[in-house]
């Protein structure tokens, strides 16, 4: 009988299925590619020398005699900040993995500014640094963003892309987990300079010194 009712129990009870053991995937550190390095890498370096060449050269445009307008310099001033902080941005973004869009619009955009500097400059009477010719010193300024497009558009820099941004390893806070030594350490710290200051030697002609300056006529 007791056979029987366990029978009768096990066929209407929900049958009992194994929970499967939790899989842990472990997943590798992603390691940049070259392409990726070298483009964002590019695209610092040549925010950084735009500025430099934007602050070297302002002074000597607004103290010389022929220099344009005030809204003409403001407008060049808000345009050469934009291009510098696209230009960091999109060489940080693509190093990020967000995206190769923005470099290689920026890319796009400094390859027509150039035409048309060499198409002024061809037209016009307009001194070179160190007396290079206008052909030499367009193609050197085309290097820059054609080298930016042809790295942002090799596959390994396409499959970085496609993968997305990087995961952001959380980190514990040190002073969390070392609340004991971070105490330790400042309290350390506090009584070191009370020591200093309570026990520092004062020079002993500093008060007459004082009271000489404070009663001379």
């Amino acid at each position: 009988m007791a056979i029987s009712v366990l029978d009768v129990r096990d066929t209407f009870a929900a049958p009992r299925v194994p929970a499967p053991a939790r899989a842990t995937v472990e997943t590798a550190p992603r390691r940049l590619p070259l392409t990726i390095v070298s483009a964002g890498l590019i695209g610092v370096l040549e925010a950084v020398g735009l500025l430099a060449v934007a602050l070297t050269g302002l002074d000597g445009l607004l103290s010389s005699p022929s220099r344009p307008a005030g809204w003409i310099v403001a407008g060049g001033l808000v345009l050469l900040a934009a291009w510098i902080v696209l230009c960091a941005g999109s060489g940080a973004a693509l190093i990020d993995g967000a995206g190769r869009t923005l470099l290689m619009g920026v890319a796009y955009a400094e390859l027509v500014l150039v035409a048309m500097l060499l198409v002024v400059a061809t037209s016009l009477t307009i001194p070179t640094p160190g007396d290079i010719p206008v052909p030499v010193l367009g193609l050197m300024a085309l290097v820059v963003p054609v080298g930016k497009l042809l790295l942002a558009a090799a596959p390994s820099a396409q499959q970085w892309v496609a993968a997305g941004p990087r995961t952001r390893v959380r980190r514990a806070d040190p002073v969390q987990t070392h609340r004991l030594l971070a105490t330790v350490t400042l309290a350390v710290i506090g009584l070191s300079l009370a020591a200093v200051a309570v026990l520092a030697p004062v020079p002993s002609g500093g008060a007459s010194d004082s009271a000489s300056v404070f009663t001379q006529p």
